[in-house]
């Protein structure tokens, strides 16, 4: 349930996250959808209900899988006069925190040259109208570039490890942690 954005991968899935009635916030909570073998945990302030030995969430604030948490607090009413509302009433605040968030996670990575993001969106669209029209045709043309970025991303990772740029800043350039960074650059080196 939580969001996620594609650019950034697990390092920074966000969600609404519970805090108690004296600020603090909660470790997570098992969730059982029937079966007892596919137990699941969240951090979500809709499971912390009271209910089965949970404590109650007196606030929700935005969280994120790096570890930011959000400085505002979005009350939770115990007895809501819509209950069907509750949910998008209360996680509407943390969301927009959450993507705040991630401006400033994009704001620290290395930037595309304007020319290249340009062509790129060319690209994406030129692909797409491809698709819609001659799908066999825009198939060939996504093997072509997949071919083009695994031998890219090798080169580009070789050279960046080559170069002795430390993880924290290979990872702050592409906005990830510096285990998905170690993973994402392992990936290329091996790919053929």
């Amino acid at each position: 349930m939580g969001w996620t954005a594609e650019d950034f991968g697990a390092s920074h899935e966000g969600w609404a996250g519970a805090l108690l009635a004296d600020g603090t916030e909660p470790g997570p909570v098992s969730l059982d959808p029937g079966g007892g073998r596919d137990l699941r945990q969240t951090r979500e302030w809709w499971a912390y209900t009271g209910i089965l030995d949970r404590p109650r969430a007196a606030a929700a604030r935005a969280a994120c899988a790096c570890g930011w948490r959000g400085a505002a607090h979005y009350p939770v009413d115990p007895r809501p006069q819509d209950p069907s509302g509750l949910y998008e009433q209360v996680i509407e605040g943390p969301r927009d925190d959450w993507e705040r968030h991630l401006d400033e996670v994009e704001a620290r990575t290395v930037p595309l040259p304007a020319e290249l993001a340009d062509l790129l969106d060319r690209v994406e669209d030129q692909l797409n109208n491809l698709a819609g029209q001659a799908p066999v045709a825009a198939l060939k043309a996504v093997a072509a570039l997949e071919r083009i970025t695994r031998s890219v991303a090798r080169d580009a990772a070789y050279i960046a490890e080559a170069d002795d740029l430390s993880w924290e800043s290979i990872a702050t350039a592409l906005g990830i942690s510096e285990k998905e960074a170690r993973s994402r650059l392992t990936h290329y080196t091996c790919r053929r």
